[in-house]
């Protein structure tokens, strides 16, 4: 049996942070996100109560309180225990691979494979840069990845709807997946920057298809006029029936002096471009210490609802305290 949850991170992963998180595999298109997973959950709350959530396959009993804590990240209960939806190990899988013209061609292509009914479990779509870097591109087409597993009916219809979406596309040799697979979760490249000196980090967002070029345009040109700033890229990495998740790369080489301020710097660039272009703050990496001074401008008046469950359920404020924008009795939180 699977659940078909695997993380860039898998190696360092844990159920915990999935849930804690509402973190995406790399699978997702075709087996969903972690709340898709999660049947049931066991929460020690701050006072020590002990409760668990989840009451059968599709429970109408008020409120699901399971998606309550889903994504918390630790600020309203402690998760001791998760029940996982598990399926059969798939049993037939194919692969294939086309460059577009562009990012936009490869993004309207995606978006028809989806609103017709087809979730292959990967369809990764690379801009330019990212192409030439993973894949050999010429520095200008957008290479797409397509992978899918499960019953063989399934999958051959799924991929017979790719193909057909990706007709005018150039179809291009399959090993371009497998070399992907082999190579997916090596982080080795931006470490070493980092090392170097380098700012570099990863901001994934996701949005309704109809404002995804604009924010692939707009977010890369905002990160590159932040000063030091050396590159930008994307891919589009989790696909739905009414959106998608854009991956952003950036990287900056400042002054050893500066190297925090422009970490900030590049992080309030791009993620403020997100939210003006119609963007969502996380896609699956959460919010964490780095995204909390975004909630309030993100949320509007719902932060205020989370606010008053946090204080119902821990009015000491004793949980994770200073996350998710949340106001917090011992103070802000120092950084950024």
């Amino acid at each position: 049996m699977t659940i078909g949850h695997f993380p860039q991170s898998f190696d360092i992963a844990t159920v915990g942070g999935w849930v804690a998180c509402r973190g995406a595999g790399q699978y997702s298109t075709r087996y969903g996100k972690i709340d898709e997973m999660v049947v049931g959950l066991e929460v020690v709350l701050a006072d020590g109560t002990v409760i668990r959530t989840g009451h059968g396959p599709a429970a109408a009993m008020g409120p699901d309180l399971t998606r309550l804590f889903l994504g918390s990240e630790g600020t309203l209960g402690v998760i001791t225990r998760v029940w996982l939806r598990a399926r059969p190990v798939p049993t037939h899988a194919r692969r294939a691979a086309y460059s577009f013209p562009n990012f936009e061609a490869g993004i309207e292509a995606c978006r028809l494979i989806l609103r017709r009914g087809a979730t292959p479990a990967v369809l990764r779509l690379y801009d330019g840069a990212e192409s030439q870097r993973s894949h050999g591109g010429d520095g200008q087409e957008s290479i797409l990845l397509v992978l899918d597993e499960g019953d063989i009916g399934l999958v051959e219809a799924t991929i017979g709807v790719v193909e057909d979406e990706c007709a005018a596309a150039t179809p291009m040799s399959a090993d371009l997946v497998e070399n992907w697979l082999a190579h997916r979760n090596d982080t080795s490249a931006l470490q070493g920057l980092t090392r170097k000196g380098f700012v570099v980090d990863t901001m994934e967002i996701a949005a309704p298809w109809s404002r995804l070029p604009t924010i692939f345009t707009d977010t890369r040109q905002s990160l590159m006029q932040v000063e030091h700033a050396r590159a930008a890229t994307c891919h589009l990495s989790h696909s739905y029936v009414d959106g998608a998740c854009l991956y952003f790369t950036f990287a900056a080489t400042p002054a050893p002096d500066q190297i925090e301020s422009t970490y900030v710097a590049m992080w309030d660039a791009g993620q403020r471009a997100v939210l003006a272009a119609g963007g969502n703050l996380s896609h699956h990496h959460g919010i964490g210490i780095n995204r909390h001074r975004f909630m309030a401008e993100s949320m509007g008046a719902s932060l205020a609802v989370l606010q008053s469950v946090k204080d119902a359920l821990d009015p000491l404020g004793i949980l994770n305290p200073g996350k998710l924008g949340l106001t917090s009795p011992f103070g802000t939180v120092a950084w950024p």
